[in-house]
């Protein structure tokens, strides 16, 4: 098959020379997939979970597999995946959560291997929770970025694992034989941090955990000493919600939203505000860099910016973020942003929202206000 990979974007993810929309392990997904022991399956007998830009799926598409169920965590993996369809005039697949709907009666479920261990924990204990008993989980990844561990998580969910050999610097799993699923699946997990719970899925970044960077941002924004609090305040890239909760916690009568690209973020942010009753005046969405949020519309807007798109150190991910903010503030709003100290952003928050002040510095983090002009 000779499936035209290049034609592939990342739109509207972040584009550059040196990131592309499909890798090696995507093509030996497919070449596995297409293999004569897989022959007979039909494609509604097929889960993708994380394919990043659709080069799983529409590779397999292509190939004449109809009904294939995909499930990817970021919003911009799946506009990238409809925009690379409809540019190849590609369809048989749908979209879903990682649940009862992406994985009963599969019996091929193909993984891009994710970076958190916590999240290959949950997709494995979902796979041998709710697919066919015969499933097989042929997981895949570059083998730079691979380790015994994830085999070892692995055989947490089924009897038998088996690596494959590498090819073109990536590496197939194949897991088979689902061990019977304890009675609770082991997310979303939960902990408690003073006055705040913070409720976690795997793919959640710091899992339940008050990240340090959230934390410094909090102690700096001193938001119980607040005289005035905004009325609409935002937390860009929420993750698990903590900056929003906390917020809202602290200031009833504002209106607060929440929206992460990660479905995982979103679901673990979801039970957070329940976990701490905020959830009937806390908004969460699942959105790519505020992009349902109108213009002009918000007073704060809260960020704790990525600096990895993926494995890789990528500072475009925090650029959408402060292009995101500086859209949706009104003159006059205010942008708190943390961000790792050796970053330097504070040049670039000037020119994107307006003039930015210091509020706090540390070796390890910074804090500053901006005011868009």
């Amino acid at each position: 098959m000779d499936f035209p990979y290049s034609r592939l974007r990342r739109w509207p993810d972040v584009e550059a020379d040196n990131l592309q929309a499909h890798d090696a392990t995507d093509l030996l997904l497919v070449e596995r997939a297409l293999a004569p022991d897989f022959s007979g399956f039909s494609g509604r007998e097929i889960a993708v979970i994380g394919d990043e830009y659709g080069a799983i799926t529409l590779a397999l598409t292509a190939a004449g597999l109809d009904g294939i169920r995909v499930h990817q965590d970021l919003a911009t993996g799946r506009r990238a995946l409809a925009r690379n369809a409809e540019e190849l005039g590609l369809t048989g697949f749908s979209t879903h959560e990682l649940d009862s709907t992406l994985l009963d009666g599969a019996r091929l479920v193909l993984l891009q291997l994710p970076k958190a261990l916590a999240e290959l924990e949950e997709i494995a204990d979902a796979v041998a929770r709710r697919a066919a008993p015969d499933v097989a989980l042929v997981a895949g990844g570059r083998v730079k970025h691979m380790t015994i561990t994830q085999n070892e998580v692995l055989a947490r969910s089924f009897e038998t694992v088996q690596a494959q050999r590498a090819e073109r610097k990536s590496r197939l799993v194949v897991a088979s034989e689902p061990r019977p699923a304890p009675a609770e699946p082991p997310f979303p997990v939960a902990e408690r941090h003073d006055g705040l719970v913070l409720v976690a899925h795997g793919g959640a970044f710091a899992g339940a955990k008050l990240d340090i960077g959230t934390r410094v941002l909090l102690e700096v924004l001193g938001l119980d000493e607040q005289p005035s609090p905004a009325p609409i305040v935002v937390d860009l890239g929420c993750g698990t919600g903590a900056l929003a909760a906390s917020y809202a916690l602290a200031h009833p009568d504002s209106r607060v939203i929440a929206t992460d690209r990660s479905a995982a973020a979103v679901a673990s942010a979801r039970a957070t505000m329940v976990a701490n009753g905020v959830d009937d005046r806390v908004t969460v969405m699942h959105d790519d860099a505020g992009s349902e949020i109108a213009d002009a519309t918000v007073d704060v807007v809260l960020l704790n910016p990525p600096f990895h798109l993926g494995s890789s150190v990528h500072t475009g991910a925090a650029t959408r973020l402060f292009e995101a903010a500086a859209r949706i503030l009104r003159p006059g709003g205010e942008l708190f942003t943390v961000f790792n100290s050796s970053l330097g952003y504070r040049a670039e928050l000037t020119r994107l929202v307006g003039a930015t002040e210091q509020l706090a510095r540390t070796p390890k983090f910074t804090v500053t206000r901006s005011i868009r002009r």
